[in-house]
């Protein structure tokens, strides 16, 4: 067996029998592009631009062609300040993606009503979750990291309608260190404990 031949077997064989997850392939989104967030309370349409934040949107672009927001809950809502969401309903599949982050940038959009951003707890922390801002939040959010990547074009007023009630209770944010039960349990443990919660049923990419 040539060592040419061995290098491929070896190479195979530690693909298929590696013990953590597959390497995470983050390809380049369209320079534009629309996602539609079919959700239980209507569709929401955002416009995605690489100029305003290219990892960003690589990211969400690699997320929603992979299914991972399909079924996923939108767990917590300030009302009138934001709409977050971004754990997956399965929790194997929200536990490969939980620590996958990718690097800050700079912010070119401000976090202005219907902007779309990431969430994070640490510097260079982004992974899955994102928020839509509900209101002009960019007094206190643009102090912070916070880099907008799209924005709503269609369906604020279904944004605005989100089921708000259990506000930080179903999940909280990240910084707060109570996501666990959400990892854990995905949408069992929140349809049995928070059965109000909207969700986004599926996340398509319009060209």
């Amino acid at each position: 067996m040539s060592s040419l031949h061995l290098a491929v077997i070896v190479a195979l064989a530690a693909c298929a029998g590696g013990s953590g997850p597959p390497p995470v392939r983050e390809p380049h989104a369209p320079e534009a592009c629309r996602v539609r967030l079919e959700t239980t309370k209507g569709p929401i349409v955002l416009e995605l631009r690489r100029a305003w934040a290219p990892r960003a949107v690589d990211r969400f672009y690699e997320l929603v062609r992979a299914g991972y927001y399909d079924d996923a809950a939108v767990f917590r809502i300030r009302a009138g300040v934001f709409a977050q969401f971004g754990i997956a309903g399965d929790p194997a599949v929200a536990r490969q993606w939980r620590t996958r982050s990718f690097p800050d940038e700079p912010r070119v959009l401000s976090n202005v009503r219907g902007a779309v951003a990431f969430a994070f707890k640490d510097r260079d922390g982004r992974t899955t979750q994102v928020f839509i801002n509900l209101r002009d939040n960019s007094p206190t959010f643009d102090a912070e990291p916070f880099v907008p990547f799209a924005r709503v074009v269609e369906g604020m007023e279904v944004a605005d309608a989100l089921y708000a009630d259990y506000g930080e209770r179903a999940g909280g944010g990240i910084r707060a260190g109570k996501q666990d039960p959400v990892f854990d349990g995905g949408n069992a443990y929140l349809r049995r404990e928070y059965p109000n919660l909207d969700y986004i049923q599926r996340a398509i990419v319009e060209r």
